[in-house]
């Protein structure tokens, strides 16, 4: 929704699990293996945005669809944030065979890198590409609404 911020972390553990159909335990697993960095409360709750929710989708597409381990996935977004090349971009442009996703785009991706040096440990702000993967319209919200 375009009245939204997409960075403001809103979602809980449970809910942002549900949103994506899969277990608590799994988020935490990313956050352990660097994938995800989620924001924290002042009483340590995790909370997760609509961008976490994105680069979430990135790595359940990677790990699904594409056969990729966690650290490989770390790897890859190591490698594109490092060459600032679309890697996974034309990942999914080759799984697909659409040669039309691989185009430059003047924002951050869903592999963005995660800032670990802020207090409250929130990633850059990755922007999802409209023919880079996943498309975050497919997951709903816990009320219904589409992300």
């Amino acid at each position: 929704r375009p009245d939204r911020d997409p960075t403001q972390p809103v979602y809980v553990i449970s809910v942002a699990a549900s949103i994506l159909s899969v277990h608590p335990r799994t988020l935490r697993i990313y956050e352990v293996e660097g994938l995800v960095c989620p924001a924290r409360t002042p009483t340590n709750i995790r909370l997760y945005s609509e961008n976490d929710i994105r680069r979430i989708l990135w790595i359940r597409h990677l790990t699904r669809e594409r056969g990729g381990n966690l650290a490989g996935i770390r790897i890859l977004f190591e490698l594109e944030e490092r060459l600032g090349a679309r890697i996974l971009e034309a990942l999914y442009a080759e799984g697909t065979g659409d040669a039309e996703a691989i185009r430059p785009s003047d924002g951050s991706h869903p592999s963005a890198p995660i800032d670990r040096s802020t207090a409250d440990r929130r990633p850059a702000d990755p922007v999802d590409h409209p023919s880079a993967g996943p498309n975050p319209a497919d997951a709903v919200a816990h009320v219904g609404e589409p992300i």
